[in-house]
């Protein structure tokens, strides 16, 4: 069996929410030892429905392999805790504003004060300085502020959330990019410990990408345009008989293939529509005169024509009808697993795959402060003793 990547590295997960706790989860998977803390309370995502017997589905999505722990940071025993961990960890990871990391004694200065080769990552809404830093930000919100939302949904409808926490997962992802960096850059003498900054803001403007250099550098004001792109057309969702199929014309050739497939070849080579630019000029032309089309097959016909005429396609489908696709257990994105109830539940699997050091699910979700006394005989040998004082003066 081949070691994990992160093995012997130990973090401290102090976030809340959704992109800090799917940082950790996927450095635990790569066999880092993470410890969640937690107040005493416990994360808020415990309490998100849908919960069943106990337990949340979103926390138990992005806190697998790891042990919890409770502390309580207001206390000044809670907090020197926290630094003799620090004082033994690689990573410490949270989600405070700056002014409450300040509080808390969690800013970088102090921090790297206690152990020089700590890796700190902060995750914040709006970022660390300017005049948003304390303000809490969290994914619809920024979806809101970014533009995002804006360019979301039909042309001529109302903005629309995208269906999927998009900002908090991918800032979860680049936090995991920036650790494992900063790691890299420890273990080639680059430096010491360093600070990695992520905030959702930033992660939106990584998002939106080529629709703020169109803005900035190509004059062109990003629009709405419900499944499609504004760039290339058709290549959007067309209503079948039954359902929802997606294809698209990624170039003029395709393009071409495409008129052969819905059995109207002459507009392959109409002048109003042979060239991209082109046709996106005339969108709503063309599509008024293939989108009726679709409606004399099923999305499985479509389909199965498409991919014989070498068209970029795909059905439009739900998340019941994904996690039944061959696709999916072939790449054995579904994994079973124990629950702290004893039930068996199935989780998402690793996204990335490695050859020689490759990423597997380690613990089950943890129940809250299931760990504490065993991370603190551990890391700073606390005797059963005083982890019962610890607990009965609210420490812990």
């Amino acid at each position: 069996m081949n070691s994990r990547a992160l093995e012997g590295i130990t973090v401290l997960d102090l976030s809340s929410f959704v992109a800090g706790p799917t940082c950790a989860q996927l450095l635990a998977d790569f066999g880092a030892e993470v410890v969640k803390i937690e107040d005493r309370r416990g994360d808020e995502m415990r309490q998100w429905p849908p919960v069943v017997d106990g337990e949340s589905s979103n926390f138990i999505a992005a806190n697998r392999g790891k042990r919890s722990m409770t502390l309580n940071l207001k206390s000044t025993e809670g907090r020197e805790l926290l630094y003799r961990l620090a004082e033994k960890a690689d990573v410490l990871i949270h989600s405070f504003l700056p002014n409450v990391a300040a509080r808390l004694g969690l800013e970088w200065e102090t921090l790297r004060g206690r152990n020089p080769r700590l890796i700190l990552c902060s995750l914040s809404g709006y970022g660390d300085r300017g005049p948003m830093a304390n303000k809490p930000g969290f994914d619809l919100m920024v979806q809101a502020f970014s533009g995002i939302m804006a360019l979301t949904g039909d042309p001529d409808g109302p903005p629309k959330r995208a269906g999927i926490s998009t900002i908090d997962i991918s800032t979860g992802l680049l936090a995991y990019i920036g650790i494992t960096t900063a790691l890299l850059a420890r273990s080639l003498g680059r430096c010491e410990g360093q600070h990695v900054r992520v905030s959702l803001l930033e992660t939106s403007m990584a998002l939106l990408g080529y629709h703020i250099t169109n803005y900035l550098d190509g004059g062109k004001k990003p629009q709405r345009a419900g499944s499609g792109v504004g760039h290339l057309v058709p290549y959007q969702a067309f209503q079948a008989a039954d359902g929802f199929v997606l294809a698209g014309a990624t170039n003029d050739e395709v393009w071409r293939r495409f008129s052969e497939a819905i059995g109207r070849p002459e507009l392959g080579t109409d002048s109003r529509f042979a060239l991209a630019a082109d046709r996106v000029i005339n969108r709503r032309v063309l599509l008024g005169i293939i989108e009726p089309l679709f409606l004399s097959k099923t999305v499985r016909e479509w389909v199965a024509l498409f991919e014989r005429n070498t068209v970029p396609t795909a059905p439009v489908q739900t998340v019941e009808q994904l996690v039944s696709e061959p696709q999916v257990a072939h790449m054995d994105m579904l994994i079973p697993m124990d629950s702290v109830t004893g039930k068996m539940i199935q989780l998402v699997g690793v996204p990335v795959k490695l050859s020689e050091t490759p990423g597997t699910p380690g613990r089950r979700p943890p129940g809250l402060g299931e760990h504490t006394a065993e991370v603190l005989a551990e890391m700073l040998q606390v005797s059963s003793s005083e982890v019962e004082r610890l607990r009965r003066e609210g420490v812990i």
